[in-house]
C-alpha cells in the first residue's frame, strides 16, 4: 500500500513541478508561458486560470499525501534512524611505519 502511495506521490510531485515551471511569472520570466511563439494557442487569461487552479489542486493533493505517508509510517521503525544517535565508527589504526636503518656517522 505504501509503495503505491509513494509512486503516486512521486507522480504528483513531478506534475506539480511541471505546472509551476510552465506558469508565467509576474515579470515575464523566461517567456515560457507567453503566446508569442505558440500562435495564440490558449489565451493568456484562460491559461493563467487553468494553471493556477491546477497548481492549487496538485498542491493540496501533495500535502494530503505527504501527511498520509507520514502517518502511515509513524512508529514503524524500531531503531533510531537519527545520525545524532548513531554510534561513532570504530577508530581505524594507522599502519605501522617501518623503522629506518641507522646511518653510520663518520
Amino acid at each position: 500500500m505504501s509503495t503505491i502511495l509513494l509512486i503516486v506521490f512521486l507522480l504528483v510531485t513531478l506534475a506539480l513541478i511541471g505546472v509551476i515551471l510552465v506558469q508565467r511569472s509576474e515579470g515575464g520570466g523566461l517567456g515560457i508561458g507567453s503566446s508569442q511563439g505558440m500562435g495564440n494557442f490558449m489565451g493568456g487569461r484562460g491559461t493563467a486560470n487553468l494553471l493556477t487552479r491546477t497548481t492549487a489542486i496538485l498542491g493540496t493533493i501533495f500535502f494530503v499525501m505527504a501527511l498520509a505517508l507520514a502517518l502511515l509510517h509513524r512508529g514503524t521503525s524500531q531503531q533510531s534512524r537519527s545520525i545524532l544517535d548513531a554510534a561513532p565508527p570504530p577508530a581505524a589504526t594507522a599502519p605501522a611505519v617501518p623503522a629506518l636503518p641507522a646511518v653510520p656517522t663518520n
